[in-house]
């Protein structure tokens, strides 16, 4: 059993368009906000629409974090300082991995990571955003806590979103049946298209993301 401290805090991850911060109880109405400026692309995921959903939403990922389950983050536009929506570390894993101290890791960081729960508002789709919160979050998890991997899933139907995640550079590892729970309504559970990148591959990766940024 590795020893490590239950919860794992947000850093804050700042960049040109976008800044991560620790979710907080305050985040409510902002997040509301941005949540109802157009829900035409929620089907696949979990985004809260009222004050009172969106406060259990918040709660849960606080709860989580204190487990030690996930590190979650809000979204904030550099331009006008709006929150823009909800991104997330989540499935750490810790395990023995004896090149961690070389590499600058230990064994109170994660050696496996998923950046997963993301959505953004409206205003903030199909602008730099998207992509610099994935660089922020792809450095953190490598360049920060020394992983070994880091997977980024979705449910197998979610084309826009599997198009988002090839474009990030990542390896598609294939499709986990009946995997997690579906977001749509009436649904149980989904199979997720999974894709992965590895330390080794990260450099590349890294480039790819700037140059999209440049």
């Amino acid at each position: 059993m590795i020893e490590r401290d239950m919860k794992l805090p947000s850093p804050t991850l700042s960049g040109r368009h976008v800044q991560l911060e620790q979710l907080r109880p305050e985040h409510v109405d902002g997040l509301v906000a941005a949540a109802n400026e157009d829900r035409a692309t929620y089907d696949w995921t979990a985004v809260p629409p009222t004050l009172e959903g969106m406060s259990a939403y918040i709660a849960g990922l606080l709860a989580d974090q204190e487990r030690g389950e996930v590190v979650p983050f809000v979204q904030r536009r550099v331009a006008d300082g709006t929150l823009v929506g909800c991104t997330r570390f989540l499935r750490l894993e810790w395990w023995t991995d004896p090149t961690r101290t070389s590499r600058g890791g230990g064994g109170a960081l994660p050696v496996e990571v998923e950046i997963g729960g993301t959505w953004l508002a409206a205003s903030a789709q199909r602008t730099p955003i998207n992509t610099e919160a994935k660089l922020l979050l792809l450095r953190q998890a490598f360049d920060g806590w020394a992983v070994n991997r880091v997977a980024i899933c979705t449910d197998v139907r979610n084309t826009r979103s599997r198009a988002a995640i090839e474009r990030i550079g990542a390896t598609f590892e294939g499709v986990l049946r009946r995997h997690r729970g579906s977001y749509v309504p009436g649904e149980g559970a989904r199979d997720s298209a999974m894709y992965i990148v590895i330390a080794e591959e990260w450099p590349a990766v890294e480039a790819g993301l700037l140059a999209r940024l440049a």
